[in-house]
């Protein structure tokens, strides 16, 4: 694959225990591929900080699940189900100026962090892109937080990044729209109904290097990747910690 047309692409068997997609491995592989297209405005003058671009995807993925297009007879919806059925593929580009105009033409949905941007879009073939999403690339620029990110506040859901790995802005917002779609199968009706009216409040943060094996192990849903991207096939790469999941786990109460 050329550095011009480079891809951050990522994607997980679609295995959540509550998924109505789940199927086995070879029917996965051999249905048909579809991916999820997110583009991030990178503008030269002011590209959004790294943190809040993880965090805008991992809710825009979140979005796209829950809008009335995507479920149902919604005019998304077998789209979303074909992606489903296969793998959880992901695409991130950038776009600016021109080109981050004529994508909010295409039908999609943009969600705004404190400033980044991210349109998500139904999915597509994975030979099949929009001409107008197909020209985009995220090779060749990466995010930056001009300072380290809080802690996150308490009863928010965290998606913890592995601290041994190194990702690219674009493949890290993909693993974190990847571990919000977990931990979003693995809830109860009322649980996803009390999250989706927080706004889908969460926050992307590294994990402590002392806590990753802990947290990889907890039984929390853990996004192991396919590898076709900078990094080894079944690479753990982010643990969504819900407070729901947590407290499943633990016996306890959300906090």
């Amino acid at each position: 694959m050329s550095s011009q047309h480079q891809n951050h692409t990522s994607e997980v068997p679609a295995v959540g225990a509550d998924s109505p997609f789940r199927r086995e491995h070879a029917a996965r592989d051999e249905a048909p591929q579809f991916v999820l297209p997110l583009v991030v405005r990178i503008e030269k003058a002011e590209p959004p900080a790294r943190t809040d671009a993880l965090e805008t995807a991992a809710r825009a993925v979140l979005v796209l699940l829950t809008d009335e297009r995507s479920r149902g007879e919604g005019e998304w919806a077998e789209a979303v189900r074909d992606w489903q059925d296969a793998r959880i593929r992901k695409v991130v580009r950038r776009a600016r100026g021109a080109e981050w105009r004529k994508a909010g033409t295409l039908p999609g949905i943009t969600v705004h962090g404190d400033m980044a941007e991210v349109r998500v879009f139904p999915p597509v073939p994975l030979d099949g892109w929009p001409k107008e999403l197909a020209k985009l690339q995220v090779s060749g620029t990466d995010l930056d937080d001009p300072e380290p990110a809080p802690p996150a506040a308490p009863g928010t859901a965290v998606l913890w990044l592995n601290p041994e790995l190194e990702m690219s802005a674009g493949k890290a917002m993909a693993q974190a729209g990847h571990a919000a779609q977990l931990a979003w199968w693995e809830l109860t009706a009322a649980e996803r109904a009390a999250w989706q009216g927080s706004g889908f409040r969460l926050a992307v943060r590294t994990a402590p290097r002392e806590r990753w094996s802990e947290l990889s192990g907890s039984g929390l849903p853990v996004v192991r990747d396919a590898g076709f991207t900078e990094i080894a096939p079944g690479s753990a790469t982010v643990v969504a910690d819900h407070p729901a999941l947590r407290a499943r786990l633990t016996g306890g109460v959300p906090h």
